[in-house]
């Protein structure tokens, strides 16, 4: 038997985090390379509590097929947690997902044409760059700074006969850099887009997981006509519940009812009445600032082993003030891809910030995640990793310094 496959399925490529992690299932290795939030930030027992309620007062509704658009309170509870930070939408405009993830699949599916014009931040987050590739699209990255997208970059990309049909972007904590776009760039951004006539995907999975100050309010809030928002019950709750919502303009919401809707019916809504369940005594308010105390303390304990490891390598890593990530770049002549086998060697596992670029790959950078490793761990591995960057940097100085073989 022959199969013939779509056209779209060579464009399916697969999720290199995903493999790398599979490296680090060799005993010894310590991953730094995952994104997932720590086990220890999963409320089991308010889970398991609200687990017995649900079954107990409505478990047949709880295990039957239910609304695509998502369950009534789950919505009710996102569009007013959106208010309280400043977006003001209805429920009517929710959209419960099955994971953040489906939330970019959705987008694509409703917004990308075979060559139509999509812009990305550089570097962005491969999950996005995954969904977005099966619907063919030409895929442009805009130059970023510390402060988030360069504005003339910006223009210069929707510039032309093929205008974009959307800018994605991740404001807070972004993955994989850990950088937060600032209020004066955020600002800016706002009405360039608008003047521009650019629609926005703002992508907020880390925005609740601030350490010192919540970052500024959402673009979505300042234009929400000219912008799609995602967010993810993953990083406050547990990603195993596989849920995430999207919140649209009115005029979109029916098409991505519909995308939901052909993709599985509906997200499993036994997951979405527990989660309704736990959040509507206030749990959230209670449990999120447990994961930023946790995950602060982990980021610290990096940061100083970066310092204490890497004094004399020249590497460089930046300060990220959430989230779950730190973005480092080796010294000059060194590649992360590269020195991955290396590292593993040594017992330590990290992602190279290649696969983050949509094009024009800094081979140098490369992203650590501070959040399941302990601090023991976490001083363990970044030793390790320093051993592997002296170990590349030496050999590349040797084979600089090599004679050259006599062509006699």
């Amino acid at each position: 038997m022959t199969w013939t496959m779509a056209q779209r399925a060579d464009k399916m490529n697969p999720s290199v985090i995903r493999e790398i992690l599979k490296i680090t299932e060799q005993p010894g290795v310590i991953s730094l390379a995952g994104g997932l939030p720590s086990p220890r930030t999963f409320p089991v027992e308010a889970m398991l509590a609200a687990t017995q309620r649900v079954l107990t007062q409505d478990g047949h509704a709880a295990l039957q097929y239910a609304a695509s658009e998502g369950h009534g309170p789950l919505r009710d509870w996102v569009a007013a947690e959106l208010a309280r930070q400043g977006l003001k939408v209805g429920a009517d405009q929710v959209l419960i997902t099955t994971g953040s993830q489906q939330g970019l699949d959705l987008v694509a599916k409703i917004l990308i044409d075979a060559g139509s014009r999509i812009l990305v931040e550089t570097p962005t987050y491969l999950g996005a760059l995954q969904a977005f590739a099966p619907m063919e699209p030409e895929v442009v990255s805009v130059a970023c700074d510390t402060e988030g997208v360069d504005l003339e970059a910006l223009g210069q990309a929707q510039g032309g006969r093929n205008k974009a049909r959307f800018l994605y972007v991740l404001p807070n904590f972004q993955n994989p850099t850990g950088r937060t776009m600032t209020e004066a760039r955020r600002a800016a951004l706002s009405r360039t887009a608008a003047n521009l006539g650019l629609p926005l995907v703002e992508d907020n999975p880390y925005g609740d997981l601030w350490f010192d100050a919540p970052p500024p309010a959402s673009l979505a809030s300042r234009n929400p006509d000219g912008c799609i928002y995602l967010g993810s019950f993953s990083k406050i709750l547990a990603p195993g519940l596989r849920l995430g919502y999207l919140v649209a303009p009115r005029a979109l919401y029916p098409k991505l009812l519909q995308a939901k809707q052909a993709a599985d019916l509906h997200t499993p809504i036994f997951n979405q009445r527990i989660v309704a369940e736990v959040l509507k005594d206030g749990f959230i308010d209670r449990h999120v600032p447990t994961i930023r105390a946790l995950y602060k303390t982990q980021r610290d304990a990096m940061l100083a082993a970066l310092r204490n490891e890497m004094a004399d390598l020249d590497v460089q890593w930046n300060t990220p003030d959430g989230g779950m990530f730190l973005w480092a770049r080796l010294p000059e002549g060194l590649s992360a891809v590269e020195l991955l086998p290396r590292a593993v060697r040594h017992g330590v596992a990290f992602v190279p910030g290649a696969a983050f670029y949509a094009d024009g790959a800094d081979p140098r950078t490369l992203r650590l995640s501070f959040v399941t490793a302990s601090v023991e761990q976490i001083h363990t591995g970044i030793a390790a990793l320093a051993a592997a960057v002296r170990e590349a940097a030496q050999t590349l100085t040797a084979a600089r310094t090599a004679p050259s073989p006599s062509l006699v």
